[in-house]
Parts: C-alpha cells; sequence; structure tokens
C-alpha cells in the first residue's frame, strides 16, 4: 500500500479533487478534519493544550478556536508547540485508518504538507495548484469573509512556486483546464508505480 498527500493552497479546490479521487473509489483521508475532532475529544491532546495555553484553551469543554487563534498568531513558539501536540495524534490516527484500507493507493488531504515537512512520510504527493485571485474570490464566497481576511490566510501557507519543485504531481484547478482527466491521468500514473 502506498500513502499519496494531496495539498493545495486555500481555495485551490484540493477538496474537490479529493471528493472525485474518493468517487473514482479510493479511500481519502482529511486530515484537517481529523485534527479538529483530536482537539475536542483526545483527553491527551486536550489535556497538553490545556497545560500550555491555560484553562481559556476550552470553554465548557469546546476547543476555544479563536482564543487559540489569537495566542498562537505571531507566536512561532507556541505555534510550534501546538503543532507538536496535533500532528503526531494525527498521523496516528491516519496510520490506524490506513491499515484498515484494503485499496493499494490511500490519499490523505492536508493543508500544510510541505511546510510541516509532513510530505516526506508519504510516497508521493499531489500539488493543486489555482490562480491567487480565483483562489481569493472562492473562500469570500465560501467564508463569508473579506479579501484581507484571505490574504492574512494565504500568509500562512507557502506559495504555489515553492511546492511545486516538491511536488510529484501537480493539478491545475483554473476554471480553464479540465479537472477529470488531469486527476486520471495522475491516478493512472500513480498505479503504475
Amino acid at each position: 500500500m502506498r500513502s499519496i498527500g494531496i495539498t493545495g493552497g486555500i481555495g485551490a479546490g484540493k477538496s474537490m479533487i479529493c471528493g472525485i479521487i474518493q468517487t473514482l473509489g479510493y479511500p481519502v483521508f482529511n486530515s484537517d478534519k481529523v485534527a479538529k475532532n483530536i482537539l475536542s475529544t483526545d483527553s491527551s491532546v486536550i489535556n497538553q493544550i490545556t497545560a500550555i495555553f491555560g484553562e481559556s484553551a476550552y470553554i465548557n469543554g469546546v476547543y476555544n478556536k479563536p482564543f487559540i487563534a489569537e495566542s498562537i498568531f505571531g507566536n512561532q513558539k507556541l505555534l510550534e508547540s501546538i503543532n507538536a501536540i496535533v500532528h503526531p495524534a494525527v498521523q496516528a490516527e491516519f496510520k490506524s485508518w490506513a491499515s484498515q484500507q484494503s485499496s493499494n493507493l490511500v490519499f490523505n488531504e492536508a493543508a500544510i504538507l510541505f511546510e510541516t515537512n509532513s510530505y516526506q512520510r508519504f510516497s508521493n504527493t499531489i500539488l493543486v495548484t489555482s490562480p491567487i485571485d480565483l483562489r481569493i474570490t472562492r473562500i469570500k464566497k465560501r467564508d463569508n469573509v473579506t479579501e484581507e481576511q484571505v490574504l492574512a490566510r494565504m500568509s500562512k501557507q507557502w506559495p504555489d512556486e515553492k511546492k511545486i519543485p516538491l511536488a510529484d504531481y501537480v493539478i491545475v484547478n483554473d476554471e480553464s483546464q479540465l479537472i477529470i482527466p488531469q486527476v486520471l491521468e495522475t491516478l493512472k500514473q500513480l498505479e503504475a508505480l
């Protein structure tokens, strides 16, 4: 079994690509959704985060995302601390999940695969790219946020130019090139390895 990491900047369309891959019968693990679940349900993670950030990290047992986001904004040490807690827990969940799959290819959707060096744990990587202006429009519409808020989120991720040399495959989601033929060709190449 080979594990394939799928990533892309916010608004690039990686979830749509993963949806296509899943429709084609391949198992897809969503790291970001699992991370959110772990933050709310894993007692070890909750205890470690509370030890670092204090009782305000959880309000009535619910993860206090605005407080944590504000705490780690501009504080690299705190960001690294929370990543050091959450990322290993997500990786353990992925390993457990992958071991239960019967497919020869399993996929893992993750927003910051290259930024965290997590890409090195995968057999191959797929990067979904899209022009910045299109990404901004998508996120503004999807999340009902301002362009400034979108740009602030984008600033936390590497630009495509930095990620492309690290990716094994690139799928361009620019609304002019057909997506499904790109996905099918990528899967065909992965199956042939």
